[in-house]
């Protein structure tokens, strides 16, 4: 019987491994990685699980299926190794992907620790702790190019630790259906300016 320190819903691997939850699955249907039943998700994976999507999509632009396939028993046979030669020319820098794989589950424990959900609190939705704003409404407009210190600036009840953790817990927790409108979470729009995007032109005025 396999034991599992700690249980990733495909959600959280994906998030942590930074790699499409699609992928994720894909890696599962294949075996790449191994199907363990989960009670509340369905499916659960290790941190080993991680490693092994870390580095099967991190290197599939270069090694083939079966060259991956023989790196990850490299791997299971060396498991304190800090690097693995995957061919004569392609040195696996192993110890780098682990640290990388830490920090980013260490960062999404953190963000679990810093939002709630609380019936009657902007509809539900999963709020900073002490606040009422809404972790995918900054994970947005983070996404849309706002920098953490202007969000801080225009949320002062948020510090910049909560901002840079609302990706990752947003990642792990995907929204289903339909995206709720601003009103209907309480909430109005400080401005409805229009901002230029990249090279798009601004309507001219007739005068």
């Amino acid at each position: 019987m396999v034991t599992v320190s700690h249980a990733y819903t495909p959600a959280e691997a994906a998030a942590v491994s930074e790699i499409a939850i699609k992928s994720v699955h894909n890696a599962i249907d294949k075996r790449i990685v191994a199907n363990r039943p989960s009670s509340t998700e369905g499916r659960a994976l290790t941190e080993e699980d991680l490693l092994r999507l870390k580095l099967w999509y991190g290197v599939g632009s270069i090694l083939s299926a079966e060259r991956r396939k023989r790196l990850f028993d490299t791997i299971d046979e060396n498991p304190g190794a800090d690097t693995v030669r995957a061919d004569d020319y392609l040195i696996i820098d192993v110890a780098r992907a682990r640290e990388q794989l830490a920090a980013r589950a260490e960062a999404l424990r953190e963000a679990e620790k810093l939002i709630q959900s609380v019936k009657g609190v902007v509809g539900g939705e999963p709020v900073f702790k002490g606040t009422r704003v809404p972790v995918r409404t900054i994970a947005a407009m983070k996404a849309q190019g706002a920098s953490t210190e202007e969000i801080v600036e225009g949320y002062p009840s948020l510090t910049g630790r909560m901002v840079e953790l609302a990706d990752i817990w947003t990642a792990a927790h995907p929204v289903r259906g339909r995206p709720r409108k601003l009103s209907e979470l309480g909430l109005k729009v400080k401005s409805e300016k229009r901002l230029r995007l990249g090279n798009e032109r601004l309507p001219q005025s007739s005068d």
